[in-house]
């Protein structure tokens, strides 16, 4: 087991994180040292702010940067790297009037000085502007690729140039208010995602939505979304907010938090007292979560009763069907306290002594496995339901009907996250699997890659002084038996090193480094992203 004996980071280096960085006009070449494996041969595709302010105007909170797009290219062993600003209509116009203009998560656009009182009051009247910075992540659709954020707005680019292509409003194509940037992609390209839309007797509820694979007659899969099942809302007028949801063989899993969005205060309060995203949060502390779940083919919702103890969560590892069980592993922060509260950029870029003063007051991360029973009906109160022998994690009746989860910890420190979870997904996603790689959170700066065996709780970690790496990802060698036979890459800011930014790619099996590719400008902080072969 590793000893999780951290570095401390006095000299503040991870500031360069979120520093406006500028775009290239022209791809680069990487300095290599060690070889890059040969079947690496597309394109390491990153999302992430890049643009911290705009004129005199900064922008707060770590959701709010404008939109870049980086990308490492292989070839023959060689390595280039590119980056381009997503041409979004926030970013555009921003760029042109030299101020904020759309409101961003946690950032007010105040309405332009230069309009009249009229003319502003009517701007109020038609309601949001949703903002349509796609800085989360990207993913395929049929043959195209969208850079996506957390809104009903996603951006097609081409992954070759990074141009910007078009803005694809998903409120056209389905009834739903937003959708998340992790979607579940089958092996058919089959893309779920999930979004909160307005249910029966308006009241809200949440929307799973399909959209098929590439199209024989070559039209846009995206004509073709549908809702294949609706999750019911806990509450009439407050959606929870939903970042991931869990994908099986045959059902759904959505994990219901008490970190609430107060649609009535989102849609009144906007504009007129200057709210932005953030100012909508809220949290029901009696509510607990709540998971639910539905059947994929065809989608029908399971209308049983789950209930836990009051967690936030962001990002589902996996899960996966087991004799007559789903097992649930998740990234979770214990209590009903929304994380998000604690990455405004002033929290991150202060000293390191503030940063960790600030990251004790916040909710405790830890990685869970959940358990939850596909059948409850026959069952009395009282007794553990979970009957499989590999985890602690149990399931009890309670006299309401609700069964009471209690999950496995599978792992824990104290102000050491295990965050933006990736597994070998193309073999294992949805099905039982052993290990999950992570990028290591110390008190909410990022400054290590971990593995984890789900089976044994045994960890790996790769880390060095003033390194500060992003979310790894998996790419499993061409013939691999073993599971975790591959490669993770992931992008490494390395402030006081003569090239301050550098690929690197690990052995999958043990963290040792593989290579890395240098290159002689700063990168800044990128959330989530894809490898395109």
């Amino acid at each position: 087991m590793y000893n999780f004996n951290l570095f401390e980071h006095p000299a503040g280096g991870y500031r360069k994180l979120f520093e406006t960085c500028e775009e290239l006009s022209e791809t680069i070449p990487a300095t290599v040292t060690g070889r890059i494996p040969s079947f690496l041969k597309g394109s390491l595709l990153r999302l992430g702010p890049g643009l911290f302010e705009v004129g005199d105007e900064p922008f707060y909170h770590l959701f709010d940067g404008q939109a870049l797009m980086h990308k490492f290219d292989f070839k023959n062993g060689q390595v280039t790297y590119f980056r381009k600003f997503i041409r979004t209509d926030a970013y555009v116009r921003a760029i042109t009037e030299k101020r904020v203009v759309i409101t961003e998560f946690g950032t007010f656009a105040y309405p332009d000085p230069c309009k009249n009182i009229f003319s502003r009051f009517f701007t109020y009247f038609q309601g949001v502007e949703v903002t349509d910075n796609c800085l989360v992540n990207v993913y395929p659709i049929g043959e195209d690729y969208y850079a996506v954020t957390e809104t009903n707005y996603i951006t097609k680019v081409n992954t070759d140039t990074l141009e910007t292509l078009k803005k694809v409003d998903m409120c056209s194509y389905v009834n739903i208010n937003g959708v998340t940037a992790h979607p579940h992609i089958e092996r058919d390209g089959t893309v779920y995602n999930i979004g909160n839309c307005m249910g029966k007797g308006a009241s809200l509820a949440y929307n799973i939505v399909r959209i098929p694979p590439t199209q024989k007659d070559k039209s846009d899969p995206i004509d073709k979304s549908k809702v294949v099942v609706q999750f019911p809302s806990y509450q009439r007028f407050k959606p929870s907010y939903v970042h991931s949801f869990g994908m099986t063989d045959n059902y759904f899993v959505f994990v219901e938090t008490p970190v609430k969005i107060n649609l009535l205060k989102f849609l009144s309060a906007w504009s007129i007292r200057g709210c932005n995203y953030m100012d909508c949060f809220e949290s029901n502390e009696s509510q607990g979560t709540l998971f639910h779940i539905a059947k994929k083919n065809p989608g029908e919702y399971i209308d049983l009763k789950f209930k836990g103890a009051p967690i936030g969560m962001f990002h589902h590892i996996n899960a996966f069907e087991d004799q007559g069980f789903i097992v649930v592993d998740l990234c979770a922060w214990k209590g009903f306290e929304f994380v998000y509260n604690y990455l405004w950029l002033a929290n991150l870029r202060a000293n390191w002594d503030e940063v960790k003063k600030a990251a004790m007051l916040a909710p405790q991360p830890e990685v869970r496995r959940y358990v939850i029973p596909l059948d409850v009906h026959k069952e009395e109160q009282g007794k553990n339901l979970v009957s499989l022998p590999y985890t602690t994690a149990t399931a009890t009746m309670h006299a309401d009907g609700s069964t009471w989860l209690e999950p496995e910890v599978l792992f824990s420190s104290p102000h050491q996250a295990f965050e933006f979870p990736q597994i070998n997904y193309k073999r294992y996603g949805g099905k039982n699997y052993t290990y999950a790689y992570a990028l290591g959170l110390n008190h909410f700066i990022p400054d290590r890659i971990c593995k984890l065996n789900v089976k044994t709780k045994e960890t790996w970690v790769w880390q060095e002084p003033d390194s500060y790496p992003s979310e790894p990802l998996f790419v499993q060698t061409p013939d691999a038996v073993d599971e975790d036979d591959g490669v993770l890459l992931t992008i490494v800011a390395a402030p006081g090193a003569q090239r301050p930014a550098y690929l690197l790619i690990l052995n999958a099996k043990d963290l040792s480094e593989v290579a890395r590719a240098e290159v002689e400008c700063t990168i800044p902080v990128t959330f989530h992203g894809m490898y395109k072969p």
